[in-house]
């Protein structure tokens, strides 16, 4: 089952202080990489952003991150259908325009689960379900999505 993440967990595992999360999103990322993940260039360059913008990395340390990420997981950037997509669902589902490009951006690249803890856990929209692997609840999933 395909799956992506946001960039809110990719921001954890560069986040010295985020204790537990930064520990299992380090986890879950490591275990990411002999499943069926895929990346959304949105999700990369939030990453990048973030991470700089808050001091959290030095440019070249955050490039490095994204740089292996890149050589390590396929890489899908947003369409024109995408876009049109996001702007519908923010119109008729209420998400913020970003929440919604990496929904049509994740959608688009065959994913079926979204790992994040911005959108409403469990939550299912147009094939593409939000799972916040922070809550334990969800571990049984994540055991069979990294699988």
């Amino acid at each position: 089952m395909r799956f992506t993440f946001d960039s809110n967990i990719l921001v954890y595992t560069a986040d010295l202080d985020a204790g537990g999360k930064r520990r299992k999103a380090l986890e879950i990322v490591g275990r990411a990489q002999f499943a069926d993940c895929a990346l959304t260039l949105q999700s990369l360059a939030e990453f990048f952003y973030v991470t700089t913008r808050k001091g959290k990395l030095g440019l070249g340390r955050a490039e490095e991150f994204v740089g292996g990420w890149r050589s390590t997981f396929p890489v899908h950037a947003a369409s024109e259908n995408c876009l049109a997509d996001a702007m519908e669902a923010a119109r008729h589902h209420r998400l913020s325009f970003w929440d919604a490009m990496m929904w049509a951006a994740a959608r688009d690249a065959g994913c079926r689960i979204l790992l994040t803890e911005d959108f409403q856990d469990g939550q299912n929209l147009e094939g593409l379900r939000f799972v916040n692997p922070f809550v334990a609840a969800n571990d049984a999933l994540l055991d069979v999505v990294l699988a």
